[in-house]
């Protein structure tokens, strides 16, 4: 089958099970009402993501966002056509993920919790939200980084991308929603039609995803040494 392909529905399936659990997770507290409801959703997350980065990993690299992939083409670790492919299977997964919710989830609960998105706090400023952002994506990518691209790196398939991505959100989710990924958050905006955060979202991640991705290439893989 042509690597495109094979590419876009990795990334495609990847992103569409990401948005579906993450967004689905963020339906149920709200409709059920859970205690430690940050909780509940950092681990759906990085289950989610350990699972599907794991199960992609070897078909398309498993990057399932969009800011991962631009990370890739800074390095020159994908092509810019590849990475086109990649991020448009992203956004139309996620987007299939939150109208499949939107479809089948109660309208008043879809509503509430706008669609399963991200929302940044009334008292966190755009500036402050997306240096979040980016400091947690920072964290995302880097460890992508040490896990996945390394060649020395251990054989964890995609344990420690997961348990990072819930670290994340249990530590500025209540303040941005812990997005790291663009497609995230823009499959639930486009079903549910709140905007709202979309620069943050975009911006934030991007940036960490350049600055961690530049840190390993340049700084911390290893160069192979020409004999003498």
């Amino acid at each position: 089958m042509n690597s495109s392909v094979r590419h876009f529905v990795a990334e495609f399936v990847g992103t569409f099970a990401l948005v579906f659990i993450g967004s689905g997770a963020l339906l149920m507290v709200q409709r059920t009402n859970t205690p430690d409801g940050l909780l509940v959703v950092a681990l759906a997350h990085g289950i989610i993501l350990a699972l599907m980065v794991s199960a992609t990993m070897n078909v398309s690299g498993g990057h399932l966002n969009p800011a991962v992939t631009l990370g890739m083409v800074v390095t020159k670790r994908i092509a810019p056509t590849m990475a086109g492919v990649h991020i448009v299977a992203q956004l139309a997964g996620a987007a299939f993920g939150a109208f499949v919710l939107k479809w089948t989830i109660a309208a008043q609960t879809f509503s509430a919790a706008r669609g399963g998105g991200q929302a940044v706090a009334m008292d966190v400023t755009m500036s402050q939200a997306i240096t979040l952002e980016a400091v947690a994506t920072f964290f995302l990518v880097f460890v992508i980084f040490g896990t996945a691209v390394n060649p020395e790196a251990p054989k964890l398939g995609g344990m420690a991308i997961g348990l990072t991505i819930g670290a994340d959100i249990l530590a500025i989710g209540p303040l941005t929603g812990g997005s790291m990924n663009p497609a995230r958050s823009f499959g639930p905006a486009l079903a549910s039609g709140i905007w709202e955060g979309q620069v943050v979202f975009w911006i934030g991640p991007a940036i960490g995803a350049i600055v961690a991705a530049l840190v390993w290439e340049y700084l911390l893989l290893r160069r192979p040494t020409s004999a003498s």
